[in-house]
This record gives C-alpha cells, sequence and structure tokens, in this order.
C-alpha cells in the first residue's frame, strides 16, 4: 500500500468557457500549470467542467423543444472522444506540470451511436498518461435528458503514487453503496466532483470524510450569469439581478471530518491544502467502513463491474466446408439452438 508524504492537493473553482471545448481545455491546463506552480501534486476540477454543466434543463420548460434540440446538438458537438484530442491536450499539460488531474468532461458514446452523452470524470497520472475514467452510474432526474447512465466497467479505484484515488459525480455521492465499495478498495483520497453546493452538500462531504477515514476533494464550478453568452436565449429565464448561477463551495475535509480549505463561495480561485495519507490509515484503528467494522457475516456486497455495450459483433466464417457442408453456426448461434431429440433404447424384459 502506497503512504506517501505529505503532499498538496488543489481543487479548481471556475467557470469554462460555455460550450466551448477547445477554449475550456485550454482553460484547464493554464490552471494545472497555475496550481503545479503552488506545489500541488493533485488537481481536481468540477463535474462536466468540459465544456460545461447543462444548468438550462433546470430553467427550460419541455415544450420548447426547438430550444432544447439546439443546445443539445451544440453540447454534443464541444464534447469529447476518450481517448481523442481533448485528453491529449490534458494529458500533454499534466505531464508537463508533473502532477496528477481528476476532470470533469462530457463524453460522447464514441463506442455506439456517437451521438449520447455520458458524465464523466476522467484520471491522468502525472506522467500525462490516462489512467482511466468513470461514467457516472444515475444522472439526476432532469440530467437524465442528456446523460445516459454508465455501468460499472468504469467504477474503479486508481492506485498512483500519492495513494488510492477514487472519484463519484454529484449525488452518485448519496449512493451508500457506490461510497462502501469505494471504501472496500483501499480509497484514502476522494474525489466528490459535483454541480451542488450549500449547507446539505457540504455536510455531506464532512461526512463522507469522517465515514470512510478519507481525504474528500469536493470541487465545483462557479458560474455567474455573465459567463453564459448572450446568444442564449435560456439565459433570460435567470433573473437579471441574479449574479451567481452557482456559488461554488468547493472544500477539503480530512478523515476526521475537519475542514483543512473551507469552502470557497463566491468566487472563481482555487482552493489546496497539504494532506497526509497516513492520517487516514491511522484514524482506522477505531471505525474502518470496509474492514474490521464491516459485517461480511451479516452484509453482502456486489459489484457488478461487466461492461454493457450497446451492440456486439461475433464473427463467423461464411465461406463454405472442404465436404460443401454449411459452417458451424458460431456460439451466440449455438446458444439459440434447440437440441435434437435423442433416441430412447428400448430394453427387452
Amino acid at each position: 500500500m502506497a503512504t506517501p508524504g505529505v503532499f498538496k492537493v488543489a481543487a479548481v473553482q471556475d467557470a469554462p468557457v460555455f460550450l466551448d471545448c477547445s477554449a475550456t481545455v485550454a482553460k484547464a491546463c493554464d490552471w494545472i500549470a497555475r496550481a503545479a506552480s503552488d506545489g500541488a501534486q493533485l488537481v481536481v476540477f468540477p463535474e462536466a467542467f468540459v465544456p460545461g454543466y447543462p444548468d438550462w434543463l433546470w430553467a427550460v420548460p419541455a415544450r420548447e423543444r426547438a430550444m432544447l434540440n439546439d443546445l443539445y446538438a451544440e453540447l454534443l458537438e464541444q464534447s469529447i472522444d476518450v481517448p481523442g484530442p481533448a485528453t491529449d491536450a490534458l494529458g500533454q499539460a499534466a505531464q508537463r506540470a508533473g502532477v496528477h488531474v481528476v476532470i470533469g468532461v462530457n463524453e460522447r458514446n464514441a463506442e455506439a451511436s456517437g451521438s449520447s452523452l455520458y458524465n464523466t470524470l476522467l484520471f491522468f497520472g502525472a506522467d500525462g498518461r490516462l489512467l482511466g475514467k468513470h461514467r457516472k452510474l444515475v444522472p439526476t432526474a432532469c440530467e437524465r435528458l442528456v446523460w445516459a447512465a454508465g455501468d460499472g466497467s468504469t467504477f474503479q479505484v486508481f492506485d498512483t503514487a500519492l495513494g488510492k484515488i477514487a472519484g463519484l459525480i454529484c449525488w452518485e455521492n448519496y449512493m451508500p453503496l457506490a461510497r462502501y465499495a469505494a471504501y472496500a478498495w483501499g480509497t484514502q483520497i476522494y474525489v466528490a466532483a459535483t454541480w451542488d453546493r450549500g449547507d446539505p452538500w457540504l455536510a455531506t462531504l464532512r461526512h463522507i470524510a469522517r465515514e470512510g477515514r478519507v481525504f474528500v476533494i469536493g470541487c465545483c464550478q462557479a458560474l455567474r450569469r455573465d459567463d453564459i453568452p448572450d446568444r442564449y436565449a435560456f439565459k433570460q429565464l435567470y433573473p437579471a439581478d441574479r449574479e451567481w448561477i452557482n456559488a461554488g463551495d468547493s472544500a477539503i475535509v480530512g478523515p476526521d471530518g475537519r475542514w483543512l480549505a473551507e469552502p470557497l463561495h463566491e468566487v472563481q480561485g482555487i482552493v489546496m491544502a497539504e494532506i497526509d495519507v497516513r492520517q487516514a490509515l491511522g484514524s482506522r484503528w477505531m471505525f474502518d467502513a470496509a474492514g474490521h467494522y464491516a459485517r461480511p457475516d451479516v452484509f453482502e456486497l456486489i459489484v457488478n463491474r461487466h461492461a454493457h455495450p450497446m451492440i456486439r459483433t461475433i464473427e463467423r466464417d461464411e465461406a463454405p466446408e472442404p465436404d460443401g457442408k454449411a459452417p458451424p453456426p458460431s456460439k451466440l448461434d449455438r446458444r439459440h439452438q434447440r437440441p435434437k431429440p435423442t433416441a430412447k433404447r428400448r430394453t427387452r424384459r
């Protein structure tokens, strides 16, 4: 188990360049360099930072079909493939800075239609390598109008030089079984990338830290009404005197539930804190949710990490056999064939 020394972590609380993928990626790369120059070894960005969170879903009535169609088409166009040019740029920024990076993106389902989206967290190593991704398991309420549900194949913990890092997105953090799985896989640094803010959410961050004996990095966008270009008609649905659409409240919590970096409210900037993973491990003698305080003889959790692709193909040789017979059926075909009846042997008495 990795037990590194004391190091700095950072949560970037900023607004994307709204629905502009290349400009937002460039902004993220700049933040990575700035955080690294301040000594951070792990830099975390909010949920759906690239190219932005579709907050219009909470404002535009469903009857405004044309507006919703146009917004989805633009979001789809500005979303990213994983891997792809955007992940290459982010990985190069991580490598240049020598830092680990976790960032929320809108991801196209490039493995299938290319026209559905996932709410995805990307994890990069300090060498710039894309370690993996996590697709949000359950989009919340009207988010399901634009994001598909991920499956267990991308639910994982990454063993890095800094310690074991996991991440859940927004209200996934209210899923007790998902949290428990992350604890059971040995998570030490827990990323809670989100669009949520306010006292109930901040209480959740502190509860997770104390429950899992983990360091929690809560990271949210801080979005002003003025960060949305005037060309978007839905902007007029927000009150003209409303400055902040999202106030942020990014924060960092220690394994005892205390603030290491207090919430950053109505400010675009960065929060940083020093952490020592050994503190998280040492406190588990008293409470270890997925260790000595668990009761596997009473409660059992099964995590299905099989992928569920939209389509599977099974190749078969269409050429005839040398004896002229039809080619043998594939394994899938055999599954659906009825067994041939067998003749019953009669015995004489």
